[in-house]
């Protein structure tokens, strides 16, 4: 590959990218990814810095000497990841839209931009690195800072994606990152990283779902039936959640946590965060929507996995059903998995791939 296409943030990671691959002797052209929220002028999106990052981005590429775009994903990121994200919700599970924006948008209809314009691949600040294994085929693995690995956003990317992506800063610590975008005077060496839901940014989720998802109240209850509350929708909770209930906890030690959404009656059900608590520890769970990066792992391989992102890899047993989905048992009980959240495989620190759970 020799044109490459980087998404540009308007962030540092992004930013030393681009800088990496022009050292290499790339022929580099920074783009900002416009997204259909971008356009949206209600207030819950007031705060969403998504000018200045565009032009943080624009005056990167110029420091740096590269070309510079805006790609127009509006429609794109409107149909691939918002909507994902809230029938997601709608339909009772927790969306995740970072693992979909790289396979669908970052991955999908951007690299697609970019070949059909004329480039031979895209770039990101994804901390992660990538090989090419002697079979040809391409595998990302975690990258050298583990404090930063983002391996687990990239396990449902397909590997026709992989052989057109590159990852330059995944051999680099995040503080050299900073420390290179010092040396060069990028104009964005000293900006915070950014948080929050993919190209949408630190967003209160609950007034975001109101936007498309009515509120439904209900009461909250404890497994022997008693009422100790009231909710505005399953829909704004999640397996696992303590902060945002509105019920005190009895004691200092200990503090009520979703352990089920009964969509039948309407009522959220809590109990006390223990390691006995029924229904908030789990060995076994099914996953669907596997993909793959490589050749699947055989039936009852014994393999590692992230439960969710910076949880640490754990031991697990695949066992297949069939069309896409997996019966996986874990070697230690695992907390709160949530349907819809994504399981990475991983043998070492090699991504395998990565399916959901059902």
């Amino acid at each position: 590959m020799k044109r490459i296409l980087v998404g540009m943030s308007g962030g540092v990671d992004s930013a030393v990218a681009a800088l990496t691959l022009k050292e290499q002797g790339y022929a580099v052209t920074g783009a900002f990814m416009k997204t259909w929220m971008h356009e949206d002028d209600n207030e819950i999106f007031a705060d969403c810095p998504w000018e200045k990052d565009m032009e943080d981005a624009r005056a990167t590429a110029k420091a740096l000497g590269i070309p510079f775009e805006v790609v127009n994903l509006i429609r794109d990121y409107r149909d691939r990841v918002v909507n994902y994200l809230v029938e997601g919700y709608r339909q009772g599970f927790t969306p995740n839209p970072d693992i979909m924006c790289n396979r669908e948008m970052k991955f999908g209809v951007f690299l697609d931009y970019a070949l059909a314009n004329g480039f031979d691949g895209v770039a990101t600040g994804h901390y992660c690195r990538k090989i090419i294994r002697a079979d040809g085929l391409h595998q990302i693995v975690e990258g050298a800072d583990k404090n930063k690995d983002q391996s687990y956003f990239l396990a449902w990317v397909q590997q026709h994606q992989l052989q057109k992506a590159l990852f330059p800063i995944g051999e680099l610590l995040k503080p050299q990152v900073r420390a290179i975008a010092g040396k060069y005077a990028l104009p964005v060496a000293a900006k915070k990283d950014s948080q929050g839901i993919c190209f949408l940014g630190k967003i209160n989720i609950n007034d975001f779902l109101r936007q498309f998802i009515a509120d439904k109240p209900g009461n909250i209850i404890t497994p022997d039936g008693s009422v100790r509350g009231s909710h505005n929708g399953l829909h704004h909770f999640t397996l696992g959640q303590r902060k945002g209930l509105g019920v005190p906890s009895n004691t200092d030690n200990e503090h009520f946590v979703v352990i089920a959404k009964n969509y039948t009656s309407n009522e959220l059900v809590i109990d006390f965060d223990h390691p006995e608590t029924p229904g908030l520890h789990q060995t076994h769970m099914t996953v669907h929507n596997l993909s793959w990066h490589i050749q699947p792992p055989a039936d009852g391989a014994e393999l590692l996995g992230k439960p969710r992102y910076r949880d640490p890899s754990t031991p697990l047993t695949l066992n297949y059903r069939e069309n896409g989905v997996a019966d996986i048992h874990f070697r230690f009980p695992q907390r709160a998995l949530a349907r819809g959240q994504l399981l990475a495989f991983y043998d070492g620190e090699h991504l395998l791939g990565g399916g959901f759970y059902q």
